[in-house]
């Protein structure tokens, strides 16, 4: 692109809210540029004015700079963690939980966690906080149609028990587990976070985000957090000196608020 992409960051922030200047420049310009040319526009501004003018060119930009990589029980080691050590210390001091999944995505993360927490807990009594900034992958998480392929890591127990096989590819999560999960569109850098959650988990999103903006989030976390909750990152993440901000390190992955 031969013009300005300060310019154009100002430009995708009054439009969507979302603060390019909070990413990793040269990755996510990169992609950027390969959408608009994709598109046939040759500078931002034409790119600009013709998101405007054109919803589904809008949905396309909004879907495309959220990163939608996700699968059901990502690291089944980690999940057996929260199985066997987080959830029955957590339950020990409450019978029930507050558990928001951040930047959750198409979903497959708050159903893993509703469907873990079925062992401890009938399905009445369990209500997830499922947010993302991406109206199209929420969409798609209230729809609950999943390939295969996300399925891959899910328990044989939880496929045969909550999902109805559509066709050779693709499955249909149950309207039980459904019922469990209230999805909202949510900025992890503008907006209100919930307050006196017992488990927050977000995972494989901060990797793209600059030092500045992880530390703001991470700091915000901590405020949303019980004393003695813990928040749960990607296996690719990790806070840098956690106790600065007030975490203790419980496991690889699995952070204490003090």
């Amino acid at each position: 692109m031969t013009d300005s992409y300060e310019v154009f960051k100002e430009d995708v922030l009054k439009l969507t809210k979302i603060d390019l200047n909070a990413y990793k420049e040269r990755q996510m310009k990169r992609r950027i540029d390969s959408l608009i040319t994709k598109n046939h526009y040759t500078t931002y501004k034409q790119y600009v004015e013709a998101l405007k003018k054109d919803k589904a060119l809008f949905d396309e930009f909004v879907n495309y700079l959220t990163i939608n990589v996700s699968e059901f029980y990502r690291n089944p080691e980690q999940w057996t963690l929260l199985e066997k050590q987080i959830f029955p210390e957590l339950l020990k001091k409450s019978p029930t939980l507050k558990i928001w999944s951040a930047a959750c995505s198409t979903g497959d993360e708050p159903y893993s966690l509703v469907m873990l927490l079925s062992k401890f807990m009938p399905l009445s009594k369990i209500k997830i906080i499922a947010t993302d900034i991406d109206k199209q992958v929420l969409d798609k998480a209230r729809m609950g149609l999943y390939n295969i392929k996300s399925l891959k890591g899910l328990p044989d127990e939880f496929l045969k028990k909550y999902f109805t096989k559509v066709n050779e590819q693709n499955y249909q999560i149950s309207d039980d587990i459904k019922k469990c999960v209230e999805f909202k569109e949510h900025n992890l850098l503008k907006d209100m976070y919930p307050d006196r959650c017992d488990l927050i988990v977000c995972r494989n999103v901060l990797i793209y985000f600059t030092e500045e903006a992880k530390d703001v989030i991470y700091r915000k976390f901590h405020a949303s957090l019980k004393s003695g909750a813990f928040l749960f990152v990607g296996s690719t993440e990790q806070i840098i000196q956690p106790e600065k901000i007030g975490y203790d390190t419980y496991q690889s992955f699995f952070y204490r608020k003090k």
